[in-house]
């Protein structure tokens, strides 16, 4: 193979529309645009959602539910996690670098699920009444 030689496959590369060239391009007189009306003029359109003067969908609907922005920032590590994770003592720090909580994590709970038969330590890391039970049941420790 020569670069001079090098093209797209067949058919990956489509002629652009040219608009108003005639009527044998199909696209002539008024270009695709059909006749009269805002959309046809240039210049004219509306913006995102409009519904020409009608009540548009997105204000129709009632608001329902709220997401926090905050939500990024906390974190779940599963009992079954912490089990096969390497290592007896755990923190925020080690928690990122094993990838088992996303790195913008700022508050990481250990939620009940899963399994642990093995004795861990866990530093800076909240858990729930269940998991803290199993983690102290197996001869952890939460500080």
């Amino acid at each position: 193979m020569e670069l001079n030689s090098i093209q797209s496959a067949e058919g990956a590369r489509r002629a652009r529309r040219r608009v108003g060239r005639g009527i044998g391009s199909g696209l002539g007189k008024t270009a695709g645009r059909g006749h009269k009306g805002q959309k046809s003029r240039s210049g004219g359109y509306h913006k995102v959602g409009f519904e020409g003067g009608q009540m548009p969908l997105q204000r129709r609907l009632p608001k329902r539910g709220f997401k926090s922005a905050s939500l990024k920032f906390n974190a779940e590590v599963t009992l079954g996690t912490l089990q096969n994770l390497e290592g007896a003592e755990f923190d925020l720090a080690s928690l990122k670098a094993a990838g088992v909580v996303s790195q913008l994590a700022k508050v990481v709970k250990v939620i009940k699920s899963g399994e642990l038969n093995r004795a861990v330590k866990l530093t800076g890391v909240g858990a729930t009444a269940g998991a803290k039970a199993a983690i102290e049941a197996a001869g952890g420790s939460l500080a």
